[in-house]
């Protein structure tokens, strides 16, 4: 099956600079920023600047060095929000409907800055 990207969302929107945010870190292949309504007194997005809409689609279709660039974005970020090493964070894709993806472009949550209680409700 296609993986569908619309390149109207809101995180492409940002990646062509229509939508400001607020950066934590950018690189040749990685926008890593502030969500706009956080869930946790730590929440950052890193987004891949590649139109991919899932974590799969990304890990099947991604070349080695965006792959490398974003993981490596997402240890750096860790690093500058304070929850690496030793407090400890919660990372986090959702994926498709019933993943309940809000925006269909991949993006991994970095939540952290409190205890983040149970994975899932039971």
């Amino acid at each position: 099956m296609p993986y569908a990207y619309d390149p109207q969302n809101i995180f492409a929107r940002i990646l062509r600079g229509e939508i400001p945010n607020k950066t934590v870190l950018e690189t040749e292949h990685t926008l890593a920023f502030h969500d706009i309504a956080p869930h946790a007194p730590v929440h950052v997005l890193v987004i891949p600047k590649g139109p991919y809409a899932t974590f799969d689609h990304f890990a099947a279709m991604a070349s080695a060095e965006e792959i490398v660039d974003f993981h490596r974005a997402c240890a750096k970020v860790c690093e500058i929000v304070g929850v690496a090493p030793g407090q400890g964070y919660r990372a986090i894709t959702n994926a498709g409907a019933h993943g309940m993806q809000e925006v269909p472009h991949y993006h991994l949550h970095i939540l952290g800055g409190k205890v983040m209680g149970p994975l899932i409700q039971r």
